[in-house]
């Protein structure tokens, strides 16, 4: 009787479990199919006319868990363009709920790895996802073609594969890898990159010594204007550039932290890294030109990027900014990886949010 009511609980037990399986397991295929639902929506509907600015990384060569390779989002209207492509610049992408596919234009600042290293993969998953039939152009200064073409060496039998896999109809060879638009522009002008109604990018020449030659970003809208600075010192280029501008998103670096760096390397006999240390400062802007810069360009809101070096500490914010938000009147703030700001045409608004 014992062994019969024992195997009965132990049965009992067992659909109990069962069931309880099949439920957790609809409810996450449920969720699953709610969450896929939610980003196969064009993000782009949802928002305003005007300029947006989404940081999918605000970070550098260190190794940084909170901060991704250099890459910014542009949305002017309905058209999203991409600003440099580091490392992860497509899943950044696609955790601000954007997809690749709907770029229509890749601009490179530079050609320093960190800038570009994404870049292949930017490509192939905008070849998977986009629909509407357009090769994607990329856009950049005098040498932007060798660096697609070595691209297109790379990637050239993983395009073979993807259209023999999926076929010609899904993934049409014709559109694999990107058109390529290479510019020159002159110190102390700027170049007209793209024109379209209501919309005007422009490329100035930036000092990035000796990376020659590294463009900044000026990017204007139905009245709303968005300077990227590139990487840079602090630089009379830029400040013509930024004049006035509504947003612009500057690259920062902290001496004194980069100093404090130095000094351990140097204490732990690494020499190559404390020589790397020493260096890198002379081919950047601190936070505190950056505000003075803003300042005597009239800039209304600024927002630090290229962060140099991580941060992962809340007090080593403080020290990075220093005195700068005391010298720029406006507001003063160091971006952060999923940082989206939108300047609404037809107004003086820049509204801060994330995604």
């Amino acid at each position: 009787m014992i062994k019969k009511l024992l195997i009965a609980s132990i049965a009992l037990i067992a659909v109990g479990a069962s069931i309880a399986y099949v439920q957790r397991s609809n409810i996450a295929l449920a969720l699953v199919e709610k969450v896929a639902t939610e980003r196969m929506k064009n993000p782009l509907d949802g928002l305003s006319d005007g300029l947006h600015v989404g940081l999918c990384g605000t970070g550098s060569p260190f190794p940084d868990p909170q901060r991704a390779a250099p890459c910014t989002l542009v949305i002017a209207g309905k058209d999203m363009f991409l600003f440099d492509a580091g490392s992860a610049a497509a899943k950044q992408i696609a955790n601000m709920n954007f997809s690749t596919g709907q770029l229509k234009g890749v601009f490179i600042t530079h050609f320093h790895s960190d800038h570009i290293d994404g870049l292949g993969e930017v490509l192939m998953t905008r070849w998977a996802q986009h629909t509407e039939g357009q090769r994607l152009t990329v856009h950049g200064p005098t040498g932007v073609s060798n660096v697609l073409n070595g691209f297109k060496m790379a990637y050239e039998a993983d395009n073979g594969y993807r259209t023999a896999h999926h076929g010609a109809a899904t993934m049409p060879p014709e559109l694999a890898g990107a058109d390529v638009n290479e510019f020159t522009v002159q110190k102390g002008s700027t170049t007209t990159v793209l024109q379209q109604p209501d919309l005007l990018i422009e490329a100035f020449a930036v000092n990035h010594q000796p990376i020659n030659p590294a463009v900044g970003y000026r990017i204007a809208y139905k009245g709303r204007t968005v300077v990227l600075s590139g990487d840079t010192t602090s630089d009379e280029q830029v400040k013509n550039a930024a004049r006035k501008a509504d947003l612009l998103v500057h690259e920062a670096l902290s001496p004194e932290l980069v100093a404090r760096l130095q000094d351990t390397a140097i204490k732990n006999q690494r020499s190559k890294l404390a020589k790397i240390f020493s260096d890198i400062p002379n081919y950047h802007a601190s936070p505190l030109d950056v505000a003075v810069l803003a300042q005597e360009a009239e800039v209304g809101h600024v927002v630090l990027s290229h962060i140099v070096p991580p941060l992962p500490l809340p007090p080593l914010k403080e020290i990075f900014l220093g005195k700068a938000p005391d010298v720029f009147q406006g507001p003063f703030r160091i971006g952060e990886d999923g940082d989206f700001i939108s300047l609404p045409a037809g107004s003086k608004e820049v509204i801060y949010g994330r995604r």
